[in-house]
């Protein structure tokens, strides 16, 4: 067993939890091979402008053009498989009597991993909705006989467009109530791979500390979550997690 007095910490803290939520960002992707969007230099908004490609307006002024960009991703995304990090997530809620993942990214790797109750404060980039947002939901077989690039709503006619949050638009109601709620009552919030920089979902975990719950950091470097969390576990999420679950397993096996 790991000697790590933090990694014991941590392990016993969640061994003991009743109520997990785990809060995720770019960095977990990442190790997936995915881009992030806000890394100094390798970026995406390093590399492109986001005003042409993040918002309504440039939808609506360059549909194809921000339609192709998004496919590119979507087939980048597509290709990518969960790390170790994600895997151990899921894992974890086969162990705690509760889990939910709270997270910023738009990939579904979480569920493609095996966590089951996920919450996207930014969307996901494989659900669609029209331009003006009445109607929502669809999926790519829902217009996959559609030759038009951008497709059209099946039901309304107007463009579709990806299912994320944009600059400009406020976060998901629902997701963002749900995600406030779950840090209000959670006993441990797990942070992985998020820098804490990004408003209002980097106020998740200065919610959960203020309700009482231990708040874990798991990043490479220290971050604006490392210095309001109770432990702070140096490394990739891929590589620390992985580490964490096997603590926690032998933690509850006694």
């Amino acid at each position: 067993m790991t000697q790590d007095p933090r990694m014991l910490s941590a392990a016993r803290a969640l061994a003991r939890s009743r109520r997990l939520v785990v809060f995720t960002g770019a960095g977990v992707s990442k190790e997936s091979g995915i881009a992030t969007f806000r890394e100094p230099e390798t970026g995406l908004w390093a590399q492109y402008d986001p005003m042409e490609l993040a918002t309504h307006e440039a939808y609506v002024r360059r549909p194809e053009f921000v339609w192709s960009w998004y496919e590119h991703r979507f087939g980048a995304v597509a290709a990518a498989s969960p790390n170790p990090a994600h895997t151990a997530i899921a894992e974890l809620e086969r162990l705690l009597p509760q889990v939910s993942v709270v997270t910023q990214n738009i990939d579904g790797l979480h569920q493609r991993a095996g966590s089951n109750d996920v919450i996207e404060l930014h969307g996901s980039m494989f659900r669609f909705k029209c331009l003006s947002g009445e109607h929502t939901g669809f999926v790519l077989d829902d217009f996959a006989d559609q030759d038009e690039k951008p497709p059209r709503c099946p039901q309304c006619g107007e463009l579709l467009r990806p299912d994320v949050v944009w600059f400009g638009e406020a976060l998901p109601a629902d997701a963002i109530d749900r995600a406030q709620a779950l840090c209000a009552d959670c006993d441990v919030l797990l942070v992985v791979g998020t820098s804490g920089v990004v408003y209002p979902a980097a106020a998740m975990p200065l919610l959960a500390a203020e309700a009482g719950a231990t708040v874990i950091d798991v990043n490479p470097e220290r971050d604006a979550i490392a210095a309001a969390a109770e432990l702070f576990l140096q490394g990739p999420g891929g590589e620390v997690l992985p580490e964490l679950v096997v603590a926690v397993r032998e933690h509850l096996a006694g």
